[in-house]
């Protein structure tokens, strides 16, 4: 029988939306390869991701992927000894694609795998290459599908304190470069525009919620850059403002999360982390003594790398793997 505390080789596996990623990480922290097929190409017609499409791909790279992952960490598919899935949240289909793999493989290979949370994991990831992570700590996620502050007690230990009551912030910047005429995905393509604007040129409000002063709310903010559309002819302008506005209140709010329980340090995942000047921002921002941890090159974005980090610790846990009756789950309902 595998001895748990002596495990240290873990192949990830992430197909939580539309990238298709393997990597093989070593004590839950040591990278030997993180290899993601993306499907921008694919998506970038439709303005978003077309989740038949999204499935399909994953149907298709996922074995490949993997394959090449093995290949590139220089280790034989007998050096594998965990396997890490993503298991929630994202699509269903896509999830059950990566979930089914991971219990093929398990079965086939002899050895236990587990689902963890992609959520988790992105907050993981500005965790990975830091000895020692100072705990307690704030957390925050800003992706396309998530804009989330929790109080990190430890890992694997979370309390929620503020979630988007609506859009993403991601998904507020694919909308509002979807109305600027921007291509998919808008993220990058609102930061390079906003570079050539003002801004302060264009007076927008972030949303806010009475008496639930750690929550989100992007929808309002969106609204307001239609109509300034119609009275500023300079998208420049309207799409730094709508940066700064947007990603204000992600730091704002996450500093008020910090002083409120008397925290110092805060650790930002997801693909919004990957933003210039929203780290710009904090460093302007935070306090002295404050510090904030990113994910490292490559890990911003939707990744196995960080699955399989926290896996690692998942399994350390549990001293076990997960049953072949796991089942996926979409949605952020029992996140952690």
């Amino acid at each position: 029988m595998l001895n748990f505390l002596a495990m240290s080789i873990v192949l990830g596996i992430e197909t939580t939306c539309d990238e298709t990623a393997a990597s093989v990480v070593v004590d839950g922290k040591k990278i030997l390869s993180n290899v993601v097929y993306s499907q921008i190409e694919t998506h970038r017609e439709y303005g978003g991701v077309f989740p038949e499409l999204a499935c399909r791909k994953h149907a298709d790279e996922l074995i490949p992927i993997i394959d090449e992952a093995i290949r590139l960490a220089g280790v034989e598919k007998s050096d594998i000894e965990l396997i890490s899935v993503a298991a929630r949240p994202g699509l269903m289909g896509a999830l059950l694609i990566g979930l089914s793999t991971a219990k093929a493989l398990s079965y086939s290979w002899k050895i236990p795998y587990v689902g963890v949370n992609h959520i988790e994991a992105h907050l993981y990831a500005a965790m990975m290459s830091v000895d020692n992570p100072p705990l307690p700590a704030i957390g925050l996620i800003v992706s396309g599908g998530h804009t989330s502050l929790l109080k990190i007690k430890a890992l694997g230990e979370y309390e929620w304190l503020g979630n988007t009551l609506d859009d993403a912030v991601g998904e507020a910047f694919d909308k509002t470069a979807r109305l600027l005429g921007l291509p998919y995905p808008g993220g990058p393509e609102i930061e390079k525009l906003a570079r050539l604007g003002d801004p302060k040129a264009v007076p927008f409000k972030p949303g806010r919620m009475k008496e639930k002063p750690l929550h989100f709310s992007f929808s309002g903010l969106k609204t307001q850059v239609l109509y300034a559309m119609a009275k500023n002819p300079k998208n420049e302008d309207v799409a730094a403002s709508f940066q700064e506005t947007a990603l204000n209140d992600l730091v704002n709010k996450a500093l008020l999360a910090l002083k409120t329980y008397s925290l110092n340090a805060i650790y930002i995942g997801g693909g919004v982390s990957n933003n210039r000047r929203l780290r710009e921002l904090f460093e302007e921002k935070k306090p002295p003594g404050v510090q904030v941890f990113w994910p490292a090159n490559g890990l911003s974005l939707d990744n196995a790398a960080m699955i399989a980090g926290l896996g690692y610790h998942v399994y350390q846990s549990k001293g076990c793997g997960d049953p072949y009756d796991l089942t996926p789950m979409p949605t952020n309902k029992l996140l952690f």
